[in-house]
């Protein structure tokens, strides 16, 4: 669109208006002269003359006709269906039908009278009868005063059915339909041309009137015209002006202005989109109409704007299918509501209203793959058609179509074609069983509804594809599931924000430790950005890394806030690290920041846990991180949580926990998943994301079992361990496993003696189904397998067959060692089995 800079293009008037009606006002008229006189005035034609369908549906009837050459050119009062002529012919087939003196003459005799060759014709059909005009051969009708025509043809044709009596119809002798407006000009109908490629705009003073713009103020831009609508409504018709997010073909809108006075009204917009030689939009003319007097009263009014205010808080494109089919069905009373998007040549159903197939037609029954049907498109030609011309249909009767559509709505079918910048996205199908008129105000909420949708439906789909990578970043940096606890059972839940970019900080994890222990981690990282995810991602690597390494969980949490502050970034992070010993039930709690944990008790009490705590990570690179120990009894339900939770703008933190605490109280521990999806709460609208990981502290049913041999360097240093191995193995009653057992003993205690130095300790630990054997060695390098084995190696088996016998083995470093560990399966034994105390070599 030009600025006020841009290059000034006069736009010519399209044809001048009629005498007596410079302003584009019609003079003064009634009776069946009435709409005849209004296009006639409007198209600037010689003749123009309105046939209507009897009411057997067989022929056609001059209703009206007027013009300078009504005498030179009697009109046949009757065209039959059957007969061929200009009228019947566009009438029948549903298109414009333009002739010039060449064509009328292949004509010949059409109905009693035969037609002037040396005129120019247009027939111009609609539902319930056809609107012919004609002028001079030398004026003839050039390409753009067909499409002004055409567009036009259309607005008097929906406002003559818009003003019909219900059951009624147009015919000789009746007068036709009074449209409540000024008597000089009923229709209210302006005419403009707007250039692409400029912006400028080309409007009568019929067009200014109705925007209530004064000719000798309006500069030709279209950034005036669009300054005096409701911005609500500017998306709309920002879809038609602007260049290259324009597309050729016709559309239809309806849209509001705020007159000086205060008052707001509504226009109807029929336009098309005109193409260069080279294809691109070019051009767009049309017709703006009053569509005030098509709504009797404020209550439709009330009701777009109810509808807008909902789809504003519409978030997804379910929900924008959810809103659509409750503003619909009910206050029309249909009894079929389809929503539905395209996608490439599908039409994918997002939403319908009755949700059960057997309401729907077989068709669509067939294709009921998933949640909702997917349909070709090409299986569905009425409905295709109508996709294509961008424009509300409407069938009173259900249409005649052998594509199953008609079994939507046999008493009545809407289709709502969804617009969003320049191109139809979705459909919207509307369907009565009992025969069904469209009343005016329901024409204009669907017309209405249709723009609004569209443009949420757009939005909304943008947000779903920004959701969805967005969660999937998030989720990708979070664990892909939680491990299984000896002892206890922990859930995890994130939800992201529903405002920015939808990611956040927020991380949980769970790190299982050697020796029956696990580490509960819950963090937040400052801001909802790309950038904390990154922060995210980070931190919650370091600290696995520190814990697996067996450091306590105050020099854990030290060596992660130095990390941070090293980064040198702006952002900083809150964490909460609990370690928890799942044999003993004893628990240690740092925190950095972060909210204190919540705790429910065996008995049904709550707390929250009162716990020492640091600065976040990333402020102070000294700060100290003192920690709290608790003992847990079983039955005890831990729960960690991020403020998103807990505190919004509306929701004090205070009130949050303590809200909390009573859904922790009320909520049944037998189902640890049930629970945190209880403390998520409904799906609501979210400003900061969320995350919770709760663990239930069932405590050891059968208490592991261990034994430990400090291995001394001597030559027979690997019988001796295999001794001992096989002593506690006999005592544990484990006899057929010890063959297995002893050469991983062997392999493993050898290789600790040839490739490290200093001290080597043998561990063994007996759970309930488990032998776990593990060599402590003072050696940080981890084994590793050899990468060539033959048959000529001597050594590098070893590694090879441990991971042979284990069911799962490893490595983990160890107070700046390692330890190597081996699992074994063994056969499942009951508390009361055996009981031995540790052994000491």
């Amino acid at each position: 669109m030009s600025g006020d800079g841009g290059t000034e293009v006069e736009v010519p008037r399209l044809w001048a208006d009629p005498a007596g009606g410079a302003d584009g006002g019609l003079p003064p008229g009634g009776g069946e002269e009435a709409v005849a006189g209004q296009v006639l005035a409007f198209a600037g034609a010689a003749l123009v003359a309105v046939y209507v369908l009897d009411e057997g549906g067989r022929s056609l009837r001059l209703a009206q006709a007027s013009g300078r050459l009504r005498e030179r050119i009697p009109l046949p009062d009757v065209y039959a269906l059957s007969s061929r002529s200009p009228v019947t012919d566009a009438y029948c087939t549903g298109h414009p039908l333009w002739l010039g003196p060449a064509e009328l003459g292949s004509y010949g005799e059409t109905g009693q009278r035969p037609l002037p060759v040396d005129i120019s014709l247009g027939a111009l059909p609609w539902r319930l009868g056809c609107l012919l005009v004609v002028d001079d051969a030398e004026a003839g009708f050039d390409a753009e005063r067909r499409d002004f025509l055409e567009v036009y043809a259309d607005q008097v044709a929906a406002r003559l059915e818009a003003h019909g009596e219900p059951g009624s119809v147009l015919t000789v002798g009746r007068p036709p339909p009074v449209l409540p407006a000024t008597a000089s000009d009923p229709l209210r109908v302006g005419k403009f041309s707007l250039v692409l490629s400029t912006g400028r705009i080309d409007a009568d003073a019929r067009v200014l009137e109705l925007v209530d713009m004064a000719p000798d103020r309006f500069d030709g831009r279209v950034e005036t015209f669009l300054a005096h609508c409701v911005p609500d409504d500017l998306p709309a018709l920002m879809s038609l002006v602007e260049p290259g997010k324009v597309t050729s073909g016709s559309r239809e809108l309806e849209f509001r202005v705020r007159r000086t006075n205060g008052e707001l009204r509504w226009l109807q917009m029929r336009c098309r989109v005109l193409a260069d030689h080279t294809g691109r939009p070019d051009r767009v003319v049309g017709v703006v109409a009053d569509a005030h007097a098509l709504r009797r009263g404020a209550d439709e009014v009330s009701r777009v704007q109810r509808l807008a205010a909902a789809l504003a808080d519409a978030m997804s494109v379910r929900d924008v299918g959810r809103v659509m089919v409750s503003a619909l069905r009910g206050p029309l009373g249909a009894d079929r509501v389809a929503f539905a998007e395209i996608e490439s040549d599908r039409l994918v159903v997002l939403a319908l209203d009755p949700p059960e197939p057997s309401a729907w037609p077989d068709a669509w029954q067939s294709e009921w793959r998933s949640e909702w049907p997917d349909l070709p498109i090409r299986a569905l030609p009425t409905l295709a058609g109508t996709l294509r011309e961008g424009r509300v249909s409407l069938w009173p009767e259900g249409p005649a179509s052998g594509d199953g559509l008609a079994d939507v709505g046999p008493g009545g079918l809407a289709v709502l074609p969804l617009p969003a910048e320049g191109r139809v996205v979705g459909a919207c199908l509307v369907g009565w069983d009992a025969p069904h008129e469209f009343r005016p105000e329901e024409r204009s909420l669907l017309t209405a509804t249709a723009g609004l949708v569209g443009q949420a439906l757009k939005r909304a789909r943008a947000f779903d594809a920004e959701h969805e990578l967005a969660t999937t970043l998030q989720r990708s940096l979070l664990p892909r599931r939680l491990p299984a606890l000896a002892g206890g059972v922990a859930v995890a839940r994130y939800l992201p924000a529903m405002a920015g970019l939808a990611v956040g900080g927020d991380w949980y994890d769970v790190i299982p430790l050697s020796e029956g222990r696990v580490a509960l981690v819950i963090g937040d990282v400052q801001g909802h950005s790309a950038a904390a995810a990154t922060i995210m991602g980070q931190m919650r690597t370091a600290i696995r890394a520190y814990a697996v390494e067996g450091h306590p969980p105050d020099v854990v949490v030290s060596h992660a806030n130095r990390l941070l502050v090293g980064m040198e970034t702006d952002l900083f992070a809150t964490c909460c690290y609990v370690e928890l010993d799942m044999e003993e039930g004893d628990a240690w709690f740092v925190r950095a920041g972060h909210l204190p944990p919540l705790l429910r008790h065996p008995d049904g009490s709550t707390e929250e846990l009162t716990t020492e705590g640091g600065p976040p990570l990333g402020v102070l690179a000294d700060a100290e991180f003192p920690m709290t120990t608790l003992g847990l009894a079983p039955g005890t339900v831990l729960a960690l949580l991020t403020d998103g939770l807990v505190e919004s703008q509306i929701l004090h933190l205070e009130d949050g926990m303590r809200r909390m605490c009573e859904v922790l109280r009320s909520t049944d521990t037998s189902d640890p998943g049930r629970m945190a999806d209880t403390m998520l709460g409904g799906g609501g609208r979210r400003d900061d994301d969320v995350a919770l990981l709760l663990m239930r502290y069932d405590g050891m049913k059968v208490r592991p079992v261990r034994a430990s041999w400090t291995v001394w360097r001597l030559p027979d240093a690997v019988m001796h361990a295999r001794r001992f191995t096989a002593r506690t193995l006999r005592a544990w009653g484990l006899a057929e496993e010890a063959d297995v057992v002893l050469l991983i003993v062997s392999e493993m205690v050898t290789n600790a003696l040839v490739h490290t130095q200093g001290s080597v300790r043998l561990d063994l630990a007996l759970a309930a189904d488990r032998l776990r054997v593990a060599v402590t060695d003072g050696s940080p390098r981890a084994p590793a397998k050899p990468v060539i084995v033959d048959w000529e190696s001597t050594g590098g088996r070893g590694i090879l067959l441990v991971e042979a016998m284990s069911a799962a083995w490893g490595s983990v470093p160890v107070s700046g060692g390692k330890q190597v560990w081996s699992e074994i399966p063994v056969p499942p034994r009951e508390a009361s089995g055996p009981d031995a105390g540790p052994v000491a070599g």
